[in-house]
């Protein structure tokens, strides 16, 4: 399954001789799927066959519905003032006759506001099937576009999420590689500062001394932020190449992430290691800010 973005536009009409309508559909991020819909009034009925339609072709997003309609010929009939447009007719022969002025031509008369209009009237039953219909259609056209939209830009949020994963990998096993955590290392650390503080309190215990920094040292060991940063890394990655709406699990995923970068800088005593969670702390970040918009 491909992935989704939350965010896309798409436009589709539709006319016969009923009608031509129109359909603009916006989405943005959203916790849960929501449709809102602008209607003329007359066509509340169709909300509700829109939103199911709506619910099959995405699980989340705000999406912004906009519907137009503009009657066809059939269902117009023209509504001509004609005492009005005969006193306009002897206004102008009057105007030909005394002052040269040319011909009035009927569609001019015609064109003058207040001689003719062109009304809505009424619709039967046949004709209101019809442009529902109509109206259904132009609405699935509308929604396949913006999935492929969405998809689109899913596709390269799929991109993007890759390499911060990558990112995010290269510095936890930076972090797993750090002299700082060499054996030979952590042992030169604990004897400089059994040394320190002997040499603060010469009464002090030396052996219980070595006890506590040996369990100073154990405490403030990263092996296991290291090991679960690598089980999420994997899991991110299994769904990204699963697809579909997966947007809520890697933002799991992305606290999880965030979780780990904390521990692994509070327990640092090195500071290159705690130079390294504070890049990655960073690169997290950015990887949760782009998942916000997957569906």
């Amino acid at each position: 399954m491909t992935l989704q973005s939350m965010t896309g536009f798409a436009r589709a009409s539709l006319e016969d001789g009923v009608a031509s309508v129109t359909w603009e559909l916006r989405s943005v991020n959203g916790r849960s799927l929501e449709a809102r819909l602008r209607l003329p009034p007359g066509y509340e009925r169709l909300e509700q066959p829109a939103k199911q339609r709506f619910a099959k072709h995405f699980s989340r997003g705000n999406i912004q519905a906009n519907f137009s309609v503009t009657r066809g010929a059939a269902l117009r009939r023209p509504v001509v003032d004609e005492e009005f447009l005969a006193e306009l007719a002897r206004l102008a022969r009057r105007l030909q006759e005394e002052h040269g002025a040319a011909p009035a031509r009927a569609d001019g008369l015609l064109a003058l506001r207040g001689v003719m209009d062109l009304p809505d009237t009424g619709i039967d039953e046949e004709a209101g099937a019809r442009l529902e219909a109509l109206a259904l259609a132009a609405l699935d056209t509308a929604l396949e576009d913006l999935a492929a939209a969405r998809r689109q830009e899913g596709a390269s949020l799929r991109t993007v999420l890759q390499d911060q994963l990558s990112a995010i990998e290269a510095l936890t096993l930076k972090a797993e590689a750090d002299p700082s955590r060499e054996p030979a290392s952590i042992r030169q650390r604990l004897q400089e500062q059994v040394k320190l503080l002997m040499d603060a309190a010469p009464s002090l215990d030396e052996a219980r001394l070595h006890q506590e920094a040996a369990f100073l040292a154990a405490k403030s060991d990263i092996r296991e932020e290291i090991d679960r940063l690598k089980t999420h890394i994997a899991a991110a990655r299994a769904l990204l190449e699963a697809g579909g709406p997966v947007g809520r699990k890697l933002d799991f995923l992305a606290q999880e992430f965030n979780r780990e970068s904390n521990t692994l800088c509070s327990k640092s005593s090195a500071s290159s290691v705690t130079a390294i969670g504070l890049e990655l702390k960073a690169v997290v970040d950015q990887f949760r800010e782009q998942v916000q918009n997957l569906e």
